[in-house]
């Protein structure tokens, strides 16, 4: 039955709550954080919308207080990813036979869930699971993954409106199809947006998934997932299978019908997995979509003319929320001498003052990095700069790992652009400050589009027009998503689609139609009114 040309609710931006002091919202989300906190969960795999529970487990803590469990959570292996491929199968004739704007309630309904009775739940799971702040799981797990379920509806109806001409007696329709095969999405653990997004983007499009939560993220993934059920998700459609990469992943991508892979994690994987795909590509029965987003290295670039509070603020919020573990986080500054030494004693001081600790007390602004893999990690780049020649410490600088796992923020100072900590990806509340000569301006924004391999997010700032311009100019390619006078996090989606290139990843702009239409593989339909009856042309007459 058809009900005319419908017209999907224009999206707006979900507003962020504040959780100020007497709010309804701050006692609502303490609550939920007391109730959650009280109860361990189990946590099955959700396969054809069945649970399976494979006694193989793993525990979901808290990364400021390692020894609360959370839950535990079931592991996928071989015999559960066939069984998920299986069910994905079964369930892709009737999702993909569904109208459009069917698919498209279904993750229309999510959002609204998860702007009323869910929001508190996932906010406070992400904020003990990934040990968030109350504002930075508010416009994470609540804000933006409304924002994506609500805007890539709205993007579909853009890809469907978007049809040939038609001339000569014909009818030409362009039929956007899912893709042939399953779509294998692998989330990461900083942002629950991310892995509600990467699953159901693909999902809307008509393709059936099987979603890898990473292992550090199980535990508000899962409510993501519960959460796609109560909108009306039918079974199959997502497939909820986590475990360890090489138990899951592996299996997955040797399959001849992967259609698609929707990823977003480290640059090593990614690499793995493109490698691997192309390593069997004569195996699949298509040639896979491959959409990921990596790391990054990103950049403050101050020009001398920059308003040095801002930048003071910039570096701060840019590299030290959700303990710089965000891809966009800044992770490098390049600043002139003399803005250099009109902030530094304030930056230091500032920075100092900075509160750490368990983020359910809302008086903290940092929480602790996500596990021990991560802690040694970062300290290990610390523990570097301390010993280094080259290099000196501003502040910060001490690891602590006895109740969680929790770095001070750290500005290193270093005298060599080049420094281990200027160029390599370090994912923690690690920022690395290169002081240069006022007048070296453009010789040192070529130093900063050199220095990394990655090119995901920068900003530049500078009260100077042709400042601005020049190292937009210079620095074309070093990032995708670009800042002028603003910390290089924060990406809203329908505002500015994110997403970087060089190792950075695919630069396929989740929260566009850029990234929706990858899930797609378009038919075009042509039909003929009154076709010829002669295979004879006029040319063919002779007088």
């Amino acid at each position: 039955m058809s009900y005319g040309l419908s017209k999907v609710p224009t999206p707006i931006n979900e507003p962020v709550k504040s959780f100020g002091p007497g709010s309804p919202e701050k006692a609502a989300i303490k609550s939920q954080i007391a109730r959650m906190s009280s109860e361990e969960i189990e946590i099955p795999l959700i396969i054809g919308g069945k649970e399976v529970k494979t006694g193989r487990l793993g525990e979901a803590r808290c990364p400021h207080n390692k020894n609360h469990i959370l839950g535990r959570y079931h592991k996928a292996g071989t015999k559960e990813v066939e069984a998920a491929i299986q069910a994905a199968d079964a369930a892709k004739a009737e999702w993909e036979s569904w109208p459009w704007e069917a698919r498209a309630a279904v993750f229309l309904k999510a959002a609204e869930l998860l702007a009323g009775p869910h929001r508190d739940t996932i906010n406070a799971a992400t904020m003990l699971g990934q040990s968030k702040t109350v504002h930075q799981a508010e416009i994470d797990a609540a804000c933006e993954a409304i924002d994506f379920l609500r805007f890539n509806p709205f993007y579909m109806t853009q890809i469907m409106a978007d049809q040939p001409d038609s001339k000569d007696g014909a009818w030409n329709i362009l039929s956007p199809r899912p893709l042939d095969g399953f779509v294998f999405a692998i989330s990461p653990f900083n942002f629950t947006s991310i892995a509600a997004n990467l699953p159901s983007a693909p999902a809307m499009m008509g393709n059936t998934v099987l979603w890898k939560p990473a292992s550090s993220s199980v535990y508000s993934n899962y409510f993501v997932m519960k959460l796609f059920e109560e909108a009306g998700l039918p079974p199959g459609v997502i497939n909820f299978i986590p475990g360890s990469g090489s138990e899951v992943g592996n299996p997955v991508i040797q399959s001849p019908s992967i259609a698609g892979v929707h990823f977003t994690g480290s640059t090593e994987v990614f690499q793995g997995i493109w490698r691997t795909i192309g390593s069997n590509i004569q195996n699949y029965h298509s040639y896979p979509r491959i959409v990921g987003e990596t790391g990054g290295k990103d950049f403050i670039f101050v020009h001398e003319s920059a308003d040095r509070e801002a930048v003071k603020t910039a570096m701060i919020r840019g590299a030290f929320e959700f303990q710089g573990q965000k891809c966009s986080a800044a992770s490098r500054a390049y600043v002139p001498a003399s803005v250099w030494a009109d902030i530094k004693d304030d930056l230091v001081s500032t920075v100092s003052e900075i509160k750490m600790g368990d983020p359910t007390d809302f008086r903290n602004f940092m929480g602790a990095v996500i596990d021990e893999g991560a802690y040694k990690t970062i300290k290990g780049y610390v523990d570097h700069a301390k010993t280094a020649s080259g290099a000196e410490i501003l502040c910060g600088g001490t690891c602590d790992d006895s109740q969680g796992y929790f770095i001070e923020p750290t500005i290193i100072v270093a005298s060599d652009p080049k420094f281990k900590t200027m160029e390599e990806e370090i994912f923690g509340p690690v920022l690395s400050v290169f002081v240069y000569d006022d007048k070296k301006y453009e010789e040192v924004l070529q130093i900063c589009d050199e220095t990394s391999q990655y090119a995901l997010t920068g900003a530049i700032f500078a009260q100077d027009r042709g400042a601005l311009l020049t190292a937009m100019n210079r620095l074309s390619h070093a990032a995708g998503n670009f800042y002028l006078n603003d910390k290089p996090t924060g990406a809203v989606v329908g505002q500015q689609p994110f997403g970087g290139s060089r190792a950075s990843g695919t630069n396929d702009k989740a929260g566009s139609a850029l990234n929706l239409v990858r899930w797609s593989s378009p038919r075009t339909i042509k039909e003929t009114f009154v076709p010829p009856t002669s295979y004879r042309y006029p040319f063919m007459d002779e007088a």
